[in-house]
């Protein structure tokens, strides 16, 4: 894999995974008993952003390595997928 190949795909990976990971952790303003005044009880209390960008790099680079293992270690690609996947036939 070449190295802009791996930095592609590193920085795929890592916008889905943060959309994915930004609800988890979050607190509303109403749970935290902190409501700005003007705003939306159920919007958040803060953005935490530097968490949420930690969190999101680690289960980013777990999720590369073991799709790195799976490619170069195990040498699957996405030919391998049919064999991967069971196949749901007719029952013919």
């Amino acid at each position: 894999m070449a190295w802009i190949s791996a930095v592609a795909i590193f920085f795929v990976i890592w916008w889905l995974v943060l959309f994915a990971m930004l609800p988890f952790s979050l607190r509303t303003q109403d749970e935290a008993e902190d409501v700005t005044l003007g705003t939306v009880p159920s919007a958040p209390g803060g953005p935490h952003m530097l968490r949420a960008v930690v969190r999101t790099t680690v289960v980013t680079a777990v999720i590369f390595a073991a799709l790195y293992v799976l490619t170069r270690v195990y040498g699957f690609s996405i030919d391998d997928i049919p064999r991967i996947v069971p196949e749901f036939g007719t029952g013919r």
